[in-house]
């Protein structure tokens, strides 16, 4: 079947010609309109890479420091952990890659309408759930159905799917979703949404079987992944063995066990377990270990990413709710010195907007000064000249450190602020509460999906409690255009509100690294930190 090429992406290919974009730019604007990575690549007179791994072989153990969490409902996954693990049995529809691009995984093509209301997935044939049933289009709308439904506390999906959603009911519109046959489905959306099937990548879209009502998916595991959970133990333990019972629809699964060993967030006891041999790779490596890591023959991997701290005020709690208050303590910080200080200059400067220069649709904006007397003045005239600012962060090093710095250059500004460190298993109960924290926040492939996620009035995942119609308004008008140079110009606007505004402290982007003892293929750091476990192999 020959499926028609989005028009967006031939102007994209031109852009690149011309030399306005780069390769990667390319790659992700294109794919997510429907291209296949191969056709992408052959746009541009290149040849999609072949990735070049040693040949795969069966069996081996793989041994990975990672917190443990306690599972629940996947569309309230709030943290990547959780997805590493249950990515054994539970796979997605579509896949983000290191590359930038987004691709097929169960969904293996779709095509999107020229105002992106409408798309049509076509889904991978031959596949099973563990239990034998065939996959089939009505588990997906079975998937959609639960995703759609807002009503459901703490349900994040419910943003990225925001465009399937009857805005009376809060849950999936009428005809949003048609079974067109057993391997094809509708999309009908409400509004245009040019991110939808980059938002089906996200760790919380993890497909669930239809007999599945919510809870710890561990306990009845149905899945179409290649491994099945056999430990489960927080805070210590949680183990995937390959299932011998089941035939995985793609090439994968090698392994015969991965372990995913707890060994909380002190990087210097991830150190030495490594120098000890016990863990293969690590989860993550914080900038300021990669050295260390080095230092005892392990191999890096690197991804610049749109991986941030966000250190943000929360608008429902006083003095936050006073926007001199927040752009005040903005301004007596200078960006360039806590890159330097929180993670020794491993990223890219932030400017207080959470959209990234690797996204497509970023727009450049004036540099931002640092300004301590202003700073000052401004925090006086709203009167908080003598209010005492606790700034609470996760103990991990790289973001306790990054928030020391922020305190200490506003106590050098003149006020007075304490530090509150606390332990990831009490941090995360309270997070979208605190009136002054630090969050880390993942990369998106686009700076639309982001900012719909965490900043758009009432959504789940608001913890600055930020609402403003205009920006409101003008992200939904984005969401709307798939040509990203036109979104730029309206991404202009949208930047310099979040600046106006004072949502937030965001003073770099992260590069992310992790590290590996060599004796595994396919290992390399993703963006997002999410483990290849079906690609995983070991080098003989």
């Amino acid at each position: 079947m020959t499926r028609k090429t989005h028009p967006v992406a031939a102007l994209y290919a031109q852009e690149y010609e011309a030399g306005q974009l780069s390769r990667r730019e390319f790659l992700s604007r294109a794919t997510m309109l429907g291209v296949s990575a191969t056709a992408a690549y052959s746009m541009i007179g290149l040849t999609m890479p072949a990735p070049a791994h040693a040949q795969a072989m069966r069996g081996g153990t793989l041994r990975v420091n990672m917190e443990t969490k306690a599972l629940k409902d996947p569309r309230l996954w709030d943290w990547t952990e959780y997805a590493n693990f249950c990515r054994g049995w539970l796979d997605y529809l579509t896949q983000f890659n290191r590359d930038g691009t987004v691709t097929g995984a169960l969904c293996e093509s779709w095509e999107a309408n020229e105002d992106a209301t409408q798309y049509t997935l076509h889904l991978r044939q031959g596949v099973s759930w563990n239990n034998g049933d065939p996959f089939t289009a009505s588990d997906v709308a079975f998937n959609l159905e639960r995703w759609a439904d807002s009503t459901v506390e703490g349900n994040s999906m419910a943003t990225r799917v925001g465009a399937l959603q009857d805005a009376d009911t809060n849950q999936l519109a009428e005809g949003a979703v048609v079974v067109v046959d057993d391997h094809t489905l509708q999309l009908n959306l409400q509004r245009p949404d040019i991110a939808i099937m980059a938002a089906l990548s996200d760790y919380p879209a993890a497909l669930v079987h239809t007999s599945y009502t919510g809870g710890d998916p561990s306990e009845n595991p149905v899945g179409t992944g290649a491994y099945l959970p056999v430990h489960n133990e927080v805070g210590v333990l949680q183990v995937l063995e390959r299932n011998p019972d089941h035939d995985y629809w793609r090439e994968g699964g090698w392994l015969d066990r991965i372990e995913f060993i707890d060994l909380g967030t002190d990087m210097a006891a991830v150190l030495a377990s490594a120098d000890a041999e016990d863990i293969d790779l690590t989860y993550r490596t914080d900038s300021d270990y990669v050295a260390a890591f080095d230092s005892i023959g392990w191999t890096s991997t690197e991804a610049v990413t749109a991986n941030t701290l966000a250190v943000r005020f929360n608008q429902n709690s006083a003095p936050f709710d006073n926007r001199d208050v927040r752009r005040a303590l903005q301004m007596a910080v200078d960006n360039s010195t806590i890159l330097q200080l929180g993670i020794g200059g491993l990223g890219l400067l932030g400017e207080n907007h959470h959209v990234c220069p690797i996204h497509p649709e970023y727009a450049e904006l004036p540099p931002l000064q640092a300004d301590p007397e202003g700073a000052m003045a401004l925090l006086s005239e709203a009167g908080h000249a003598d209010t005492v600012f606790e700034l609470i962060s996760l103990d991990t090093e790289w973001q306790s450190n990054t928030c020391s710095a922020v305190a200490a250059q506003m106590r050098d500004a003149g006020m007075t602020v304490e530090r509150r460190i606390m332990p990831g298993a009490t941090f995360w109960n309270g997070w979208t509460e605190y009136p002054f924290s630090a969050t880390e926040w993942g990369p998106r492939p686009l700076g639309v999906q982001v900012l719909a996620l965490a900043y758009k009035s009432g959504v789940p995942w608001n913890e600055s409690g930020f609402a403003n119609a205009e920006f409101d308004a003008l992200l939904d008008q984005a969401m709307a255009v798939a040509d990203a140079d036109a979104r730029r110009e309206i991404m202009t606007r949208i930047q310099q509100i979040m600046q106006e505004e004072g949502v937030m402290i965001q003073p770099y982007w992260r590069s992310v690294f992790n590290h590996s003892n060599g004796r595994f293929a396919n290992v390399d750091v993703h963006p997002f930190y999410e483990i290849a476990v079906h690609d995983i192999h070991m080098i003989g």
